[in-house]
């Protein structure tokens, strides 16, 4: 980015608790001109051999890419007479603040938002592209190097034109979406459009400006400009013969198309900066159009009329859900967040019109909905890369978009067995609660014990020393606690994550690893060279350097000790906190890392457990496979990541932040590639002040276990303020009720492998919104945490209201089999039927498919296991 402010926030203690949304560019509109004498007023360009794209002159031009097997369906098409390519040179502020991040454009100083369309090539041969030779041309267009176009099947298709800004008529008004009509000052830039086909289901896109020219040497009227096309035709004829395709990169660059024979174009005094820092890609939607993905979001499922900042950073502490978010933001800048912010965007949708896009890179981007009838992608780029995905149903274009970006591997059985026991105390309160889990019968996989490092009080709550090796005054006889629940087939779990707290107040420390990395140079630096110290929640942190070529085998030796211990999993936790003016060993620009970070975390994470499995053969018990999950994420995530949670709710019922968010963010995810996925039962953040208490209820923690005994894992967390919150240790109403749950999770372990196999096969979520299978059925559009299916042959319907003894259940059209309801074995045979169906505790309202080999083993194994 160009023209950048960056400003720290981290120790403001009094800030706007009512912050307004940053500014930003508006959406670009501006009119597109066609200046080719070869263009037909109708015509057709392969691109591959599966794919072609259609040029039609009539309302101003528009261009359309579709299927050879379905030509009438447009995969991606512009607006007649619309710009979809233009550019902008704007000031960027980013505000930063303990890992929530702003990004404002401050002032808009260019836009060059009209367009011609000067020539549409089909490119047949390698040779030709990679020997194309104009002065113009960008080397390497967005990534189009030599081992890209090889990938990529012939012809490739190349639009070239220019993009311009013209003076308006009246100036005094500032609105970039108004008309605007050629004037005496220009500026142009050109532009270059590639679309090629890299399979079956997808057509690859790039767009690439060029610099901004300020200085004309000419002004050309449309009557000069006739004429010189005309000259120039006749030149490209002998220059075909003579030379070869490569001729015709050669282009004149020192005039643009302007619309009316009055106006010419003349130079205009170019701003410091002489390179775009922001493309936008404008193309049609319809007005009915509903559009899902963006990797994780917690508040929303359709964003159709939005716009979506795709940015990793901490979620917030209420995102919207008062009273929590005015006071998180009065005492930390931004903290509270917003309905947009999340660990784990992705720059993919998918959209009830069975059309998919996604982009390739980590720029920041924005996804502007706001429209009826367009999408504009604003790109902090000079450049966008992407795809379109074609596919005839949600679940055809998911399983193409994982099947390009990586699917998660098969989890260990081990995992998925029975409960994750989330807990902290020491090897004293471990022992104690493990007995009397054994005393309710509860199916245990693992105890996961966040606090193996030990704890600090702090005014956040119980936090851990960011040190990772175990406290062994905490746990006292930490590998005999281990050998002891093993022998009983219970793994333990730990926690870790890519900073480092300086340790020298630890009492109980036997290294100090911050002091360590530091040596050896593999800490994120600062401006000053020095490790950049972190703020984050209440201490400052150092972050390893993922970029360093020595990172990687410094924390996999850590991942090791851990395991000769005979550890089998972590949670391997943030991951999007890394500094935008951070200093990179790699010495690639920190704000593209930022989004690339948490890849590479679950890179790291992935390769350890990928090497240990190889280096312990097919001899070994594979079963005990090692198992990580992690939080943050970007578009490639699910390729390396293994197991994902939802991050830090509040312990509450509300709807951005609560548990219902959990439900959205559960489906959204899994509309976006991330297959395996879950929450804290309960809720982890809990808020003591003064005149604000979130505190975790007993009803909303027997609630949320109902809720998880159908997701991916079923597993506990205290909280950052234990004390404060009911657990599942509480009392025998607690134990009893989690003991049935952990039972009702295992009754269907027989399926979860089965959905677990195909996630890993296709990329389908275990957890799945009713749009995912009943796309043609207008009323799922509108559910987000109401109801979500398993697989294919389990409903749920949880209860997410305090207070709360029945729900609204919907059995969607285009279903043939009845929905029979566990509890009462009552069937629902009405399609697109509503129905209130009573879920009092312990009996929340889920359905199998009557009849199904799924629907009955579940219901039998229920009756075994004396649920039913």
């Amino acid at each position: 980015m160009s023209s950048l402010k960056i400003t720290k926030k981290h120790h403001r203690h009094l800030n706007n608790p009512f912050p307004s949304a940053p500014k930003s560019l508006p959406f670009v509109q501006g009119t597109l001109f066609s200046e080719s004498l070869t263009l037909a007023t109708h015509q057709t360009f392969p691109i591959g051999k599966d794919f072609r794209l259609t040029w039609q002159s009539r309302n101003g031009g528009f261009l359309s890419v579709s299927h050879r097997l379905q030509p009438d369906k447009s995969l991606w098409s512009t607006i007649p007479g619309q710009a979809f390519v233009s550019g902008a040179l704007a000031e960027t502020e980013i505000q930063e603040s303990r890992g929530s991040f702003v990004i404002k454009d401050r002032e808009v100083r260019l836009v060059c938002d009209h367009q011609t369309i000067e020539d549409i090539r089909v490119i047949d041969h390698l040779d030709s592209f990679l020997h194309a030779t104009d002065p113009d041309f960008p080397s390497g267009c967005v990534g189009f190097d030599q081992n890209d176009v090889k990938k990529t099947e012939f012809p490739v298709l190349m639009i070239t034109g220019r993009i311009f800004s013209m003076k308006k008529k009246r100036p005094q008004d500032s609105s970039l979406s108004k008309k605007m009509t050629p004037g005496k000052d220009c500026t142009y830039a050109r532009y270059w459009v590639f679309f090629g086909q890299k399979s079956s289901h997808q057509v690859g896109f790039q767009v690439r400006l060029g610099k901004p020219n300020f200085n004309l040497s000419q002004a050309i009227s449309p009557a000069g400009l006739r004429r010189r096309q005309v000259l120039r035709l006749k030149l490209r004829q002998f220059r075909k013969k003579k030379l070869g395709w490569w001729w015709s990169f050669r282009r004149p660059r020192n005039y643009v198309a302007v619309s009316s024979a009055e106006d010419e174009i003349v130079g205009v005094k170019p701003p410091e900066s002489t390179e775009f820092n922001r493309i936008c890609l404008t193309y049609s939607s319809e007005k009915s159009e509903k559009f899902y993905g963006f990797g994780e979001q917690f508040s929303h499922m359709n964003f159709k009329g939005r716009r979506v900042p795709i940015f990793v950073q901490e979620q917030g502490i209420g995102r919207g859900d008062q009273p929590i978010t005015f006071a998180a933001n009065l005492v930390s800048h931004r903290a509270g967040g917003d309905w947009s912010t999340t660990y784990a965007p992705s720059p993919f949708y998918m959209t009830s019109k069975m059309r998919s896009l996604y982009l390739e890179g980590y720029n920041y981007s924005i996804f502007d909905l706001t429209r009826h009838d367009r999408v504009q992608i604003q790109m902090h780029n000079n450049s966008i890369e992407g795809s379109l995905v074609h596919g005839n149903s949600p679940t055809e274009l998911l399983e193409h978009f994982t099947g390009t970006i990586g699917r998660p591997p098969e989890l260990p059985e081990w995992i998925i067995s029975g409960a994750v026991i989330g807990m902290q105390g020491g090897t004293d309160m471990v022992r104690h609660v493990w007995d009397e889990l054994r005393a309710y019968d509860v199916p245990i996989s693992a105890f996961w014990l966040q606090d193996w490092v030990g704890h600090r009080e702090t005014f956040i709550g119980s936090q851990l020393w960011w040190n990772w090796e175990v406290d062994s005054t905490r746990y006292w006889g930490w590998r005999q606690l281990i050998k002891d629940l093993d022998a009983q087939h219970i793994r333990v779990m730990t926690y870790c994550n890519p900073c480092l707290a300086p340790a020298e107040e630890n009492p109980n420390r036997r290294k100090n690893m911050f002091e360590e990395a530091k040596r050896l140079g593999i800490l994120v630096r600062d401006k000053t060279g020095e490790p950049y110290m972190v703020p984050n929640t209440a201490f400052d942190v150092g972050m390893l350097d993922l970029t360093h070529p020595d990172t990687e085998s410094w924390f996999k030796q850590i991942l090791q000790d851990m395991v000769d211990d005979g550890i089998r999993g972590w949670m391997a936790d943030f991951g999007e906190g890394l500094p935008v003016d951070a200093k990179l060993y790699s010495g690639e620009d920190p704000i593209v890392a930022h989004n690339r970070y948490p890849e590479l975390w679950a890179k790291i994470n992935r390769q350890f457990v990928d090497e240990w499995k190889s280096n312990h053969g097919e001899a070994e018990d594979l079963e005990d496979t090692l198992v990580f999950f992690m939080r943050a994420g970007f578009r490639e995530s699910p390729k390396w990541g293994m197991l994902f949670w939802e991050g830090d709710q509040m312990v509450s019922w509300q709807v951005n932040d609560g548990i219902k968010s959990t439900v959205v963010g559960l489906l959204s995810s899994g509309l976006s590639g991330y297959a395996f996925n879950h929450s804290d039962i309960g809720g982890y953040c809990a808020v003591s002040l003064p005149l604000i208490r979130y505190h975790r209820s007993e009803e909303l923690l027997l609630r949320w276990m109902e809720l998880n005994a159908f997701t991916t894992i079923f597993r506990t967390h205290e909280g950052n303020k234990p004390s404060c919150n009911s657990q599942f240790y509480s009392n025998h109403k607690t134990f009893s009720h989690f003991a049935r749950f952990a039972k009702v999770y295992s009754a269907w372990k027989f399926y979860r492998i089965q959905l677990i196999k195909e996630a890993a096969q296709k990329g389908l979520p275990v957890c799945r919104h009713l749009f995912l299978h009943y796309p043609e059925d207008d009323n799922v559009h509108k559910f987000t945490y109401q109801q979500f299916l398993v697989g294919t042959e389990i409903l749920v319907v949880p209860v997410l209201d305090k207070g709360k003894n029945n729900v609204k259940a919907y059995f969607p059209v285009g279903e043939s089999c009845p929905w029979q309801h566990i509890w009462t074995g009552k069937l629902y045979t009405n399609q697109g039927y509503e129905a209130w169906v009573e879920s009092p505790i312990g009996q929340p309202a889920v359905f199998v498919k009557a009849g199904s080999l799924v629907g009955e083993t579940f219901l039998k194994n229920l009756k075994d296991l004396n649920i039913l």
